[in-house]
């Protein structure tokens, strides 16, 4: 039939990357695999001053086309400078800007304040252990009508900080950070006292959530919490897999699951489909619900991306050697672009 085009495998809508650092793509390989999150911590401060604004600008155009290519309609993109916005204003990809605050001996609120001048784009804490008490909950309690997106227990280091012990606490000691939030007796904690229930919070990595952070997270917050999942990073650091995914899958509906992918400087690529593959056991749709209308939701955009409807302006991604027998990913399956 004339103008009919045929696809073999699965179409969908385009993908929401909930997560990235575009601007760290220069970093692609220059950080060691598997030493751990407290070493690649410092790793990335040893090494980020190596590389050309040349190199780091070319680094965010490939990997800003290559997640287009692939599928990508959005993202939630942290970003710490101006470096990545050039290359933003050209691209077809939606972009959230998540201005981190970041900083125990330094945390100059006035400088990253001054990049909220470019479109998409909201002050959020780093962390519950980067950021002192006083910017963290200014952060929180202001501009409550855009999302906060916090790197939340990558490492049993976070939680083991607020203890006084564990390795992030060892490293902080012997460059002399100081903490002033360890009162608030652990990260979900820290989080709940801090920001206000009807905010909208997207919580990233979740490697060492227990059913008990859960509890206190989801009963504080008024709409549904995103737990934003990048398991390739979490394998490239640290050599671990999110524990909490079934804790979170059977949590209810205060509960949104979303995909992340991290930065170049932690994982071989930013695709969403290598990222779904890590999860062998969940249902294909579910999956696929993970990566469209969950992360259109964590970043307010349901209403134009996430899914194939009228009005909406999401794309169409074409996965190919899926099993559809079994309706599952298998190590072959690609993704690619064709609307």
């Amino acid at each position: 039939m004339a103008g009919v085009e045929f696809y073999a495998g699965v179409l969908c809508a385009g993908f929401v990357n909930a997560h990235s650092h575009i601007e760290l793509s220069y970093l692609k390989g220059a950080i060691t695999e598997g030493e751990g999150f407290a070493a690649f911590a410092e790793s990335i401060g040893r090494v980020r001053g190596n590389f050309s604004e040349e190199v780091r600008l070319s680094a965010i155009v490939e990997a800003d086309r290559a997640m287009w290519q692939e599928g990508v309609d959005a993202v939630g993109d942290i970003v710490n400078g101006a470096t990545s916005f050039a290359t933003k204003a050209t691209s077809p990809i939606f972009y959230h800007n998540f201005v981190e605050v970041f900083g125990l001996r330094e945390c100059n609120l006035e400088r990253q304040r001054a990049l909220l001048q470019y479109p998409n784009s909201s002050l959020t804490p780093h962390s519950t252990y980067s950021v002192p008490d006083l910017p963290f909950r200014e952060v929180c309690g202001e501009d409550v009508d855009s999302p906060l997106s916090i790197h939340f227990l990558e490492s049993p280091a976070e939680a083991e900080l607020y203890r006084g012990d564990g390795r992030l606490h060892e490293w902080y000691g012997r460059v002399g950070f100081e903490c002033d939030f360890l009162h608030y007796g652990s990260p979900a904690e820290r989080i709940v006292k801090c920001v206000p229930e009807e905010r909208k919070v997207l919580l990233v990595h979740n490697c060492e959530v227990t059913s008990r952070d859960i509890e206190i997270i989801t009963s504080h917050f008024t709409t549904p919490v995103s737990w934003v999942l990048c398991p390739r990073s979490n394998n490239y650091i640290s050599g671990i897999e999110p524990r909490s995914v079934e804790l979170l899958r059977s949590g209810g509906p205060n509960i949104n699951i979303c995909i992340g992918t991290d930065s170049l400087s932690s994982n071989w690529s930013l695709s969403v489909v290598e990222e779904l593959k890590m999860f062998h056991d969940i249902p294909l749709d579910e999956l696929l619900r993970w990566a469209t209308i969950n992360g259109a939701k964590a970043l307010g955009i349901a209403d134009r991306y996430g899914s194939i409807e009228v009005g909406k302006r999401s794309g169409i991604v074409c996965l190919s050697g899926v099993d559809l027998e079994r309706s599952t990913l298998t190590p072959h399956t690609k993704a690619r672009r064709v609307l």
